[in-house]
This record gives C-alpha cells, structure tokens and sequence, in this order.
C-alpha cells in the first residue's frame, strides 16, 4: 500500500479523519471484498496524483467496526469524502477512476472558492 495513504483505526478516526484540514477520502473495505480489491489499486493511484491536495485514508471494518457502524455504512466498499471535517459526499459499491477523480475535483474546486 501507498504510504500517501493512512491506515486508520476507530480509536483514531476522530483525529485522522474529522479534524484533518482540507480534503479527505476515506475507503472503508475488508480483506475479503472483491469489489475492495478492485477500487484499492485505484485509491493509491489518486493518492499519488492527489499528493498535497487531498489526504487519503483507509478503515478495515473487520478490525474497525465502531465507525463503520456510527456511519451507518451497510455496503463495502464505501468511500466518504469530507471537507474540513464534514461528510460532503459518499459513494457505495465499486467506482471508476474518472468517477472518482470528478468526485474529488469537485472538492478540491469548493477548497479555491
């Protein structure tokens, strides 16, 4: 794994996650998850072209399962996109790179507002 991305933990998501400045992607996912395995390549190639702009990070919900479950998440992978600490748009099941990459320009183009 990139080591652009973070591995978080329950017990760290509140600093990680919520408190981070700017944008943040967190993919939540499970070592047993096709779909997983298939956005996870993707996630670590924008986090190299994001370095700087974007902080990504990576919750296992088999080891982490409070905030998966606080969050209400049902389906893996989801990914949450937040914006200085607030949820600003989340995605579930398996996305495209250009999908993601919209998502994230989208934020990042809120940011220069």
């Amino acid at each position: 794994m990139s080591e652009k991305i973070k591995n978080v933990a329950d017990d760290s998501y509140q600093q990680d996650v919520l408190e981070a400045q700017g944008p943040v992607m967190v993919d939540f996912w499970a070592p047993w998850c096709g779909p997983c395995r298939m956005v996870a390549p993707i996630v670590e190639q924008l986090a190299e072209e994001y370095a700087g702009q974007v902080t990504f990070a990576k919750v296992n919900t088999d080891e982490n399962p409070d905030v998966p479950g606080r969050l209400g998440i049902r389906g893996i992978p989801t990914l949450i996109f937040y914006l200085n600490g607030e949820e600003v748009d989340r995605l579930v099941g398996f996305a495209p790179k250009p999908v993601l990459k919209k998502k994230l320009d989208a934020i990042l183009s809120e940011t220069k507002k």
